[in-house]
Formats: C-alpha cells, sequence, structure tokens
C-alpha cells in the first residue's frame, strides 16, 4: 500500500486588501483555530489613499478578532490598492522576509484564475517566493473569472456562521452583494456539494508538495 502524506503545521494567508482573506478563507481559518496549525494573515494594503475607506483598518482588525485571531497573528501593510505591479520587487522581498521568520509549510493565496491586477501581482509573486511549498489559491467572488476548486477542505456548519459574524464587522462594505449571509452561505453549501459534505471551502491547486511513502 502507498499513501501520500499532506500536512502544514505552519500555514500562511496572504490576501491584497483587508476583507480578501476573510473572503476566502475565514471558515476554514475559524475551524483551523485552536489545533495545532500555527496560522499568520498578512494583508498587503491597509486602503487608506481612499478617503471613503477611513474606517477600513479596524473594521479587517475586528473581522479578524471575530474569526478568533490575535493581534499576533495579523500583520497589515501600506502598499497602495491598484498599484501593486509597480511594487513587484518590494511585495517579493517582503513574503521573502514572512517565508524566513514563519517557515510555512502551507501558503494561500488568491486564485490563480483572479483578474484583479493586485490579486495578480500577488499570486504570482508567492509562487516565486514559496517555491518548494504547497500553494493555494482562495475564491474572492467579484473578481475571479472562471474558478473552479479542485481543492476542497471541509468546513464546519459553525465555522461559516463565524465568518458571516467576521463579514459583518465591514460596516463599509455592507451593501456589497458578496458580503450577503445568504451568498456566504450558499458558496459553503456549493463547495460542501462537490466534496459531498455539509459545507467546504475550496481553493485551485497552485502548487502541490506531497511525499509518497509505503
Amino acid at each position: 500500500m502507498t499513501n501520500m502524506t499532506f500536512y502544514g503545521q505552519s500555514l500562511l494567508f496572504l490576501g491584497a486588501h483587508p476583507d480578501d482573506i476573510e473572503l476566502g478563507c475565514g471558515a476554514l481559518i475559524a475551524d483551523l483555530l485552536g489545533k495545532a496549525a500555527s496560522i499568520y494573515c498578512m494583508t498587503f494594503s491597509d486602503n487608506q489613499k481612499n478617503p471613503d475607506l477611513s474606517n477600513l483598518v479596524s473594521e479587517h482588525i475586528e473581522s479578524m478578532h471575530a474569526l478568533g485571531l490575535t493581534d499576533y497573528q495579523i500583520e497589515l501593510g501600506a502598499f497602495e490598492t491598484r498599484r501593486f505591479p509597480d511594487h513587484r520587487q518590494e511585495i517579493l522581498e517582503k513574503m521573502l522576509e514572512l517565508k524566513r521568520h514563519l517557515q510555512p509549510q502551507i501558503v494561500f493565496v488568491h486564485t490563480s484564475q483572479d483578474i484583479h491586477q493586485d490579486h495578480v501581482t500577488l499570486t504570482q509573486e508567492a509562487m516565486r517566493a514559496f517555491r518548494g511549498t504547497t500553494v493555494l489559491g482562495y475564491d474572492v467572488l467579484r473578481s475571479s473569472y472562471g474558478f473552479f476548486p479542485h481543492f476542497l477542505a471541509e468546513v464546519s456548519e459553525q465555522a461559516v456562521n463565524q465568518k458571516i459574524a467576521a463579514l459583518s464587522k465591514y460596516k463599509t462594505y455592507k451593501d456589497r452583494y458578496y458580503f450577503s449571509p445568504d451568498v456566504i452561505r450558499a458558496t459553503a453549501v456549493r463547495h460542501g456539494a462537490l466534496a459531498e459534505r455539509p459545507f467546504a471551502e475550496g481553493f485551485d491547486i497552485i502548487r502541490i508538495v506531497g511525499q509518497f511513502g509505503a
């Protein structure tokens, strides 16, 4: 008999903007917290160039806390939104710093099917920074095109509810359709149906590193 070991004790979640990580991975994070995994979340832009988003930093922190994360597991950068392609090298250097300090075994980043220029840049630089590391791509509904999950992670209904509660902290985005509890729950149900489970979050496989053994 041959089996394949796929594991990750140190998990790194990367997002371009506040709300990205929660939208793509919120339920998985909620389920994993308190277990053996070490989790760190890095969001690269605080969106503070836009005066209409002045409350976004505090909303992001409240959202992450609602998932169960502590301040020591959250980092928020100051790269300018929609200008990530101009700052590839600095973004790459930040990722390499995270790699040195955290030595993640699994990295979560935007799906390769995303069309937002900041999301595209983040994913491409993650592929360069984390060679030899498993990298999974999560979906942000409004900016992906042709996303289909080939890696499905079962999550609990409690975690889905916690994700909904976390995203409700974003008062700035309360009228956006993809923040609707019905949309969030329906997405988790659909991904769960693909996995023949009640609820799941879906990812595309950018790179899987495993080990076959007897």
